[in-house]
């Protein structure tokens, strides 16, 4: 097949990595939308989530990895993640290597999800084109209508899987402690503690950011103020 052949559907948020560009020098036709699920779709059924070495590690603290994985083995029948840049960072982003191993061993062997290691944004864009070129030319639309759960208690947990170091687990005792995340979200930072594995650390970053006033509504406060 040839270059200028190949089509992909590059979420928005892509643009700043530079690789869209790559894509569209060597050839490649890319349509740059807002996915809902994933970065790149290179074919009806493959998808694929970059992240950077930082992000990976990130996306674990913060509870954002295994949802992804569930939304991209929900919506895809063939989803891979790309980890891009050195891995020799890990030991400078995090103390314990092991939670970026035990993360990617999960995405492998629970997810069934490849995790396939790139150097640079120019390697990425290589290996892209490679997994699209596999596809053969695809007539059929891209995108997928993909809805927002329907599910109440999903939607709840999604909510307080947001907060930072909050996965699944936490958010159900969250809500089986509270009882919505509404009280949830206005629990103090001793009672948040007081919840299996949340630890007091947590718990007060946790109210530390829902309660940090924020600084767009700080500049706009100092404007009105100087109107006046």
């Amino acid at each position: 097949m040839k270059i200028e052949d190949l089509r992909m559907v590059v979420d928005e948020r892509e643009r700043k990595s530079g690789i869209p560009d790559l894509l569209k020098q060597i050839g490649v036709k890319v349509e740059m939308m807002n996915l809902p699920v994933g970065d790149y779709i290179v074919a009806s059924e493959t998808v694929v989530e970059r992240k950077s070495v930082s992000d990976f590690i990130s996306s674990v603290f913060d509870g954002r990895l295994f949802d992804q994985c569930n939304r991209l083995k929900e919506h895809f029948e063939h989803p891979a993640i790309i980890i891009e840049g050195n891995v020799d960072e890990i030991d400078k982003i995090t103390e314990n290597p092991l939670v970026f191993y035990g993360a990617m061993s999960s995405v492998v062997l629970d997810f069934k999800i490849p995790v396939i290691p790139t150097p640079n944004a120019s390697h990425t864009a290589k290996l892209l084109i490679s997994m699209c070129a596999r596809q053969g030319t695809v007539k059929g639309p891209f995108l997928k209508k993909i809805r927002k759960s329907g599910d109440l208690q999903q939607q709840q947990l999604s909510i307080l899987s947001s907060l930072p170091g909050v996965g699944e687990k936490l958010a159900s005792r969250m809500l089986e402690k509270f009882g919505s995340p509404s009280s949830s979200l206005n629990a103090s930072s001793l009672e948040l503690s007081k919840i299996n594995g949340m630890g007091e650390s947590r718990a007060q970053k946790i109210r530390k950011i829902l309660d940090a006033e924020s600084k767009n509504t700080k500049k706009t406060d100092q404007k009105t103020l100087h109107d006046m």
